[in-house]
């Protein structure tokens, strides 16, 4: 299974939503760099390797709310999911003080193969699952670190992003998140709309409406708190969509 680019859970839940976790692991193929990217272990524990408890969140979130969900199965440091194929940052080089051996010297041939066998995959299994509702919606779950090397603290429990191409359900969910008293930033800790990203290409590109969602990845790294979160989110979640009358 070293080439796996991706797993589902529950293809056929009957919700409209899709929960996607486009970090959901740290893992590298044996193929690449001989399954290392040349980096600490302690790095490859960090933000920088994955969203650290974001997949058991979309999980337990999925279950919850009889979605179907999709997973990457390969760090965001071998090729990054979340990205388009022309983005500068697919490959990165240096993230958050680190520097990444194995990327240093990838070329055109060796970012193609990872584009083939492992981006490529991960994004015909997202854009099969969400072809199966024809009222789908798409929920993507992502984590953020507590505090970036050298940078201030970061105050948000939860992040809410979303694209100024649609504001359907992104403010209403800051909103919501707001009122159950949770510290929330509004497209915060980063810009909601990315070209090409996993919510621009199946989501934007669709009409689909879809929510992204940050958690700070302290209250998720271990399986009680994303547990606990996912039962949190779920019904507010449910209510923003069936509030927006969608």
């Amino acid at each position: 299974m070293t080439d796996r680019a991706f797993w589902t859970e529950g293809e056929d839940r009957p919700s409209r939503w899709l929960v996607t976790c486009d970090h959901a692991t740290n893992r590298v193929p044996d193929w690449v760099g001989g399954g290392t990217l040349g980096i600490a272990a302690a790095d490859m524990a960090r933000h920088i390797a994955y969203d650290v408890g974001a997949a058991g969140l979309a999980s337990a979130l999925a279950r919850l709310m009889a979605a179907p969900a999709v997973f990457s199965d390969f760090s965001r440091l071998v090729i990054d999911p979340n990205r388009g194929e022309d983005d500068p940052t697919l490959l990165m080089r240096l993230y958050d003080g680190t520097v990444i051996p194995a990327n240093k010297a990838a070329d055109a041939a060796e970012r193609a193969r990872r584009l083939d066998r492992l981006h490529r995959p991960y994004h015909r299994a997202l854009a099969g699952l969400a072809g199966r509702h024809e009222a789908r919606c798409i929920c993507a779950i992502h984590s953020f670190t507590p505090q970036l090397r050298g940078r201030p603290p970061r105050p948000w429990q939860v992040g809410i992003l979303y694209s100024h191409k649609d504001a359907r359900l992104g403010p209403a969910m800051v909103a919501a998140c707001r009122d159950e008293g949770w510290i929330t930033g509004e497209n915060q800790p980063y810009d909601g709309h990315l070209d090409g990203d996993s919510i621009d290409r199946h989501a934007l590109a669709h009409g689909r409406p879809n929510l992204l969602i940050e958690v700070r990845n302290d209250l998720i790294a271990a399986p009680e708190g994303q547990e606990a979160w996912a039962a949190r989110l779920a019904p507010v979640i449910s209510r923003v969509l069936e509030d927006a009358r969608l």
